[in-house]
């Protein structure tokens, strides 16, 4: 099982095209208009025509369906198509599923993707108002009367319990905000480019829900953001070099919740991020030491350091230093504080400019890339590495 040994998937499929709309606070168009435009701008990257698709992937929170989007991009007979849940814990599962597609046969091109209007349609960050009655809602039921109904409360309750377990302050979170400011301030396809902040920056910003400043807080963005997978050896046929898929895994830990998993023993790491970590490490025979770029899904602060503590870059509590230090090129493309919240698909499409030589904050020689998904939800993670 792949819960106790390697996979064989890595090295068998590769990421050969990335494509995405302007990032903006009003689009101005539907959702379904900007699944298109990305997925059309990413084969054009590619080289290839819509035709030549026959799978498609997406989130289940997606508004714009597979089949809608393929007669939208004007596309033929499908394959494949699935979708994956869990909000942001789908986005690298997404390229594990057209992966594992495309290494049996049962797709040759498969176009992953994820657009919103986050901003100005429907805001993720206005918490639950209504939801239909289920299985998976009713763990809400023992937070929301109390007053825990945004991401940004039940991210507290976490990052409370870090600060305290490890005897540090709110800074802690601070160096990640800094961080990706700092690179989204010279990437111009960021929102926030040219506007870095500083730690006083975070430290002035309005508390949103104690422990955590709005600083602590991904954006909210209109976009939409795709990616082309097929064959290693078709996509070295085409015209950009491929980031081939060296591994990728999914993780639900035990006790797992949607970003409420209060009642397990500890609540100072994200056991889910621990179990995508191993089988990364397992598949591409990699070790944190080998990582030149890490791509950190970032909707919150605290847990971009749990996850540096899960993948083994630094030890227990030790992870606000680590970023402090500069150890690791971190969001390079800013992240979701920085650039965009597009449920980390961008993240993705940063690593392989990275491993193509094409950021706009490029880190020389990067070879070996880590992209991870949502955090505090079952989530996902891929090492993206460069040809040979």
């Amino acid at each position: 099982m792949s819960l106790r040994g390697r996979d064989t998937l890595g090295g068998r499929a590769a990421i050969a095209g990335i494509g995405a709309t302007a990032f903006s606070k009003d689009s101005g168009r539907s959702e379904l208009r900007l699944a298109a435009e990305a997925v059309r701008a990413a084969l054009d990257d590619a080289g290839l025509a819509p035709a030549d698709v026959d799978g498609l992937v997406t989130f289940t929170m997606d508004t714009s369906p597979e089949i809608t989007v393929a007669q939208a991009c004007g596309m033929g007979e499908l394959s494949f198509f699935s979708r994956v849940h869990y909000g942001g814990g789908a986005a690298c599962a997404t390229v594990q599923q057209a992966a594992l597609a495309v290494a049996t046969g049962v797709a040759e091109v498969v176009v992953c993707y994820r657009a919103f209007n986050e901003r100005s349609g429907r805001r993720f960050g206005a918490g639950v108002q209504h939801r239909e009655p289920s299985a998976e809602g009713a763990a809400l039921g023992w937070v929301l009367p109390f007053g825990l109904l945004t991401p940004a409360s039940w991210v507290a309750m976490a990052a409370r319990r870090y600060l305290h377990a490890y005897g540090l302050t709110p800074e802690a979170f601070g160096h990640v905000a800094v961080v990706d400011r700092a690179y989204a301030a010279t990437n111009p396809a960021a929102w926030f480019h040219g506007r870095p902040i500083t730690l006083a920056d975070h430290a002035a910003s309005r508390w949103i829900a104690e422990p955590l400043r709005l600083l602590d807080c991904c954006q909210e963005t209109d976009g939409g953001q795709a990616l082309v997978v097929t064959s290693l050896e078709r996509a070295r046929d085409l015209p950009r070099p491929p980031a081939v898929i060296a591994a990728a895994a999914q993780g639900a830990g035990r006790a797992q919740e949607q970003m409420t998993s209060f009642y397990r023993d500890d609540l100072t790491g994200l056991p889910e991020t621990g179990a995508v970590a191993r089988q990364l490490w397992r598949t591409s025979g990699f070790g944190p030491d080998a990582v030149d770029v890490g791509i950190l899904y970032d909707h919150f602060t605290p847990f971009v350091l749990m996850q540096l503590e899960e993948f083994g870059f630094c030890a227990r509590g030790e992870a606000a230093d680590f970023v402090a230090e500069r150890r690791l090129p971190l969001n390079t493309h800013g992240g979701q504080l920085g650039e965009a919240y597009l449920h980390g698909m961008n993240g993705i499409a940063e690593a392989v400019r990275q491993l193509r030589g094409t950021a706009a904050n490029q880190v020389p020689g990067a070879a070996r890339t880590l992209v991870t998904a949502g955090t505090g939800v079952p989530t996902s993670g891929l090492v993206l590495t460069a040809d040979g």
